[in-house]
């Protein structure tokens, strides 16, 4: 077979990977998930095994850990999620006259400042926006309860991830070595250099970023609690996690933050205090833990990573997501190889055999070229 038909091949075998991928996107998460957490679970297990511990013993204790450390982090949360949840639920009323009385006096403002007719204009429209919110809100919550496969996917998520995670950790070596074996044996080395750069991009890209939002996480979630906010621990909670998402998370949670600590503070200097904590955040963030935990050297540009998640979203919903970062990271290093072999081509350098060319490094600058 000639170099033509085993790129044919390869290609129509990726184009039916993909087809098949879309076509049972409404199933695949648990074991996408699954995969996911083998992956991140396997340097553990085989530092273990170092260490003298089966494999099947090691991945009965990663397991029982993991379970155990799930089960106390509820234990711990839980009560104080409820109990800021109620504290609110029970305030709302108060903070629904104090947003009316605010929002009274800057209309107040606003009209002296503009004048009734202008008023009037900006009044309409503020109308006609709140109405369109109004509207999709409505059939967001529609789509959320009339969606059974929501559910399902939840359901089968928490239940069939953690077995099919167990037995992907288990024989993890023995997959890994069974498509090492199926490589094509003039291009494994080539093969393999690549997928060792894509495993470092992919996990020094998510693990560092783990870390991030967890470091985050926790410091949004104690510092708005000790900042005297309601829902404070739910809001920090939920900016961390979306810090995994570049800006995302902060600015989400500022948001947020600022509209609660608004509608519960009367003292502009509490209101201050709730946006500091989130200056001081994103200052750790990018003086710290960013370059510390991730750093640029894993080649995924912050841009990439928004595109890659918001596509992968928009294509597969919550399974895209998963999957967005590990395929931007095969993009990434595939582009990067490409390039490398073109800037050292004839096609670029021009040269002839009498003149050889001269050899190019494509730059890392993070995003495909």
């Amino acid at each position: 077979m000639n170099r033509d038909k085993q790129i044919r091949v390869w290609l129509i075998g990726i184009l039916v990977f993909a087809v098949l991928i879309f076509l049972l996107r409404s199933v695949l998460l648990p074991f996408v998930t699954g995969l996911a957490v083998a992956y991140f679970l396997d340097p553990l297990a085989d530092r273990l095994e170092k260490w003298g511990t089966s494999r099947l013993w090691a991945v009965i204790w990663i397991t029982l850990g993991f379970v155990l450390v799930m089960v106390l982090a509820l234990l711990v949360l839980l009560p104080l999620i409820n109990g800021q949840i109620a504290d609110f639920v029970t305030n709302m009323p108060e903070y629904a006259r104090a947003l009316v009385g605010k929002g009274r006096a800057l209309l107040d403002n606003l009209v002296d400042v503009l004048g009734p007719d202008r008023m009037s204009d900006v009044t309409s429209s503020l109308e006609a926006a709140a109405g369109e919110a109004t509207k999709w809100l409505g059939g967001l919550v529609n789509q959320l309860i009339s969606g059974g496969a929501a559910l399902i996917n939840l359901v089968s998520v928490l239940v069939i991830t953690p077995v099919i995670a167990f037995y992907m950790l288990r024989d993890w070596d023995v997959m890994v070595a069974s498509i090492d074996r199926w490589l094509p044996r003039p291009y494994a080395p080539v093969i393999r250099a690549q997928m060792a750069e894509i495993d470092r991009t992919i996990a020094g890209f998510v693990r560092g970023q783990a870390s991030v939002c967890l470091a985050l996480g926790s410091f949004y979630a104690i510092g708005l609690t000790i900042g005297g906010l309601d829902l404070g621990l739910i809001v920090g909670m939920i900016s961390g996690l979306l810090s995994f998402i570049p800006y995302v998370g902060t600015i989400t949670g500022f948001i947020v933050s600022m509209g609660l600590a608004l509608a519960q503070f009367d003292s502009w200097i509490d209101t201050a205090i709730i946006a500091g904590i989130f200056v001081v955040g994103q200052m750790i963030e990018g003086n710290y833990l960013t370059p510390k935990l991730v750093g640029d050297r894993i080649g995924l540009h912050p841009v990439w990573v928004i595109f890659a998640l918001l596509a992968g979203g928009g294509l597969f919903g919550f399974l895209g997501v998963l999957l967005a970062v590990p395929l931007a990271a095969v993009i990434g290093v595939l582009v990067r190889f490409f390039l490398g072999r073109y800037l050292n081509s004839p096609l670029y350098t021009g040269a002839t055999p009498e003149a050889p060319a001269v050899t190019r490094v494509p730059p890392d600058n993070g995003a495909p070229e």
